[in-house]
């Protein structure tokens, strides 16, 4: 029941290690961007990997903007499940056309691999806008969020947490992103980072990034490659911190304006 509703919350956009290619600050009234991505082998080597993402910006009026980036992940080796994971982060900016401008911030996400069973998290910050040009994209965010997450297990590689399945914590939040279009628009390279420091334990941190590149085919269609790294310093015992994934497939992007 639980991956239901969450796969509703996903598919509706109000439900993604992140897309940076959507704007939250030009003048769009509204924009949506999918991509899908993975690989599939049988024979020697039986594996299975479907990557999804949907982005999505609505701005009712011209001074706050609503963002969705959604992303869901199914891996399988030999037809035994690895990955079966959503994540969604979902933000409310005001006035966003700014240098500096204001947002709230939740997220939502699963991870089989890492044996969460459910993590959501809420808060607030501030965007700097370091370089705002047509063809060239680079934003510095930060913020303070409360966390909570659920695990399916107890016992974790930091022992100060065994004996309990939920830990919940304040973060503090930097992130750094960007988008650049090169070789005359041929090319769209993207990146974000982030990392997650816990105020009462120094040992408690995580950090992420994502880079990838669209090669434009025809009207808003792409190719889209993505790379994705990913360390959490506590995890469940047996659990590896890191985790690496390179995918390929195709992107979509619409946009609508706002009437003038």
């Amino acid at each position: 029941m639980r991956e239901a509703i969450l796969s509703v919350f996903l598919l509706t956009g109000l439900a993604t290690m992140s897309c940076a290619q959507l704007n939250e600050s030009d003048s769009s009234r509204f924009q949506i961007r999918m991509s899908l991505t993975g690989n599939f082998q049988q024979g020697n080597v039986d594996v299975s990997t479907v990557r999804s993402k949907l982005d999505l910006i609505i701005s009712p009026v011209r001074a706050w903007v609503f963002k969705s980036q959604n992303s869901s992940l199914y891996q399988s080796f030999y037809s035994v499940k690895a990955d079966n994971d959503l994540f969604s982060r979902n933000y409310l900016y005001y006035h966003p056309e700014r240098r500096v401008y204001p947002f709230a911030i939740a997220y939502i996400s699963t991870n089989y691999r890492r044996k969460i069973d459910l993590r959501y998290f809420t808060g607030a910050g501030a965007t700097l806008q370091l370089i705002s040009k047509p063809r060239h994209v680079l934003k510095l965010s930060a913020g303070t969020v409360y966390e909570n997450t659920r695990f399916t297990a107890d016992m974790y590689n930091e022992t100060r947490y065994n004996g309990s399945q939920s830990i919940a914590i304040w973060r503090g939040t930097v992130w750094l992103g960007g988008w650049h279009y090169l070789f005359d628009n041929y090319l769209r390279l993207y990146y974000d980072a982030y990392y997650q420091p816990a105020f009462s334990d120094t040992h408690n941190y995580r950090w992420q990034y994502d880079i990838g590149f669209d090669f434009p085919i025809w009207r808003g269609l792409a190719f889209n490659a993505i790379y994705t790294f990913t360390h959490e310093n506590v995890v469940i015992t047996k659990i590896q911190p890191d985790d690496k994934i390179l995918t390929v497939g195709l992107a979509y992007t619409l946009r609508s304006q706002h009437k003038q």
